[in-house]
């Protein structure tokens, strides 16, 4: 099996210019199809034809840190636990095994909240370059008032969130109401400002995979920086024939355009070895320049515990126990 490339050679090489968007064009939408068997045997074979053991294993799994949204969306988040959250992104593992492993400076990639817990992870993230990013728009069912869901954006960019996560309406994608969709996403772009945003599909509630293809390649001709696949709490979020169907079209609006978008799967990826499965998979279809933090986020929470925890075992050859690892 094929063994992938240590973490020095997946440093960032340059800045991508942000998506600017381009005119709906229905007749690439129309051509757009998804052969839903091939892309799931595509899917299925990535674990087997990757390995990475022992050094590049820890690299790939660093490397993975570095590109975790830490995010908390519970009903019970407090300003305390979001402090604690931000203090895990800035120190995500032990100092002792980050000086044993040669990044004494790990950063997760991104922290990621609830409008209402904004300002808090912002004050607490104060010194450091790691941005916040906020759920939006109706979160995480899409349905409140539309002129409430573009003032949510606003509110959020003027708390200090960089990153704004919105979610799409999911009609729109099940009507085939492409004008409506593209609509929207065009207005919530310009709301963000000079925040990136990310739409987030909902994929698990799209019904088929050339839903999810077409509407990725909406989103992307609105102007959306990022594509991502869930919010976290449909029964179905991000899998890898899903991860593959969005990609392909992120490639393809790459050869069309000459613009790169990145993408962002979430929700249900908690274990290391998934996690390298899914850089695997970008790297193949992508290429190193996806493998760094302003074109790709894991969103995630307790993934980073696990990682913890495959790196202690790498540098100790022992596994501890999970709540060793808090998320704070």
């Amino acid at each position: 099996m094929e063994t992938l490339t240590p973490l020095k050679d997946l440093l960032p090489q340059v800045t991508h210019t942000r998506n600017p968007g381009m005119p709906l064009d229905l007749d690439w939408v129309a051509s757009v199809q998804a052969n839903t068997s091939a892309i799931e045997r595509r899917a299925a074979t990535i674990s087997g034809r990757r390995s990475v053991k022992k050094d590049y294993q820890a690299a790939w799994l660093l490397k993975a840190i570095s590109l975790i949204d830490l995010t908390t969306l519970a009903g019970d988040d407090t300003e305390g636990r979001v402090k604690r959250l931000c203090a895990k992104a800035r120190q995500p593992v032990a100092p002792w095994m980050l000086e044993k492993l040669g990044l004494p400076h790990l950063t997760t990639g991104a922290v990621c909240v609830y409008h209402e817990m904004v300002e808090t992870a912002v004050r607490a993230l104060e010194g450091t370059s790691i941005p916040v990013a906020a759920v939006s728009t109706g979160f995480p069912a899409g349905l409140s008032p539309y002129r409430l869901r573009i003032a949510e954006i606003g509110e959020s960019v003027r708390a200090g969130a960089k990153e704004i996560d919105i979610v799409i309406s999911r009609r729109h994608v099940l009507t085939q109401n492409w004008q409506a969709l593209y609509d929207e996403m065009a207005e919530m772009r310009v709301a963000c400002g000079d925040a990136h945003v990310k739409a987030i599909l909902a994929t698990g509630e799209l019904g088929t995979l050339r839903n999810v293809a077409r509407a990725s390649l909406i989103c992307m001709m609105a102007g959306a920086d990022f594509i991502k696949t869930s919010t976290g709490k449909e029964p179905v979020n991000a899998t890898l024939p899903v991860t593959l169907t969005m990609i392909r079209c992120i490639r393809d609006y790459q050869d069309r355009t000459g613009i790169k978008v990145g993408y962002k799967p979430a929700g249900g990826i908690a274990k290391a070895k998934d996690a390298l499965t899914y850089l695997a998979l970008i790297k193949d279809e992508l290429g190193h320049p996806w493998l760094q933090p302003d074109l790709f986020r894991f969103g995630a929470s307790s993934l980073l515990g696990d990682i913890e925890r495959q790196l202690e075992h790498h540098l100790t050859g022992h596994y501890s126990a999970a709540n060793r690892h808090a998320m704070g």
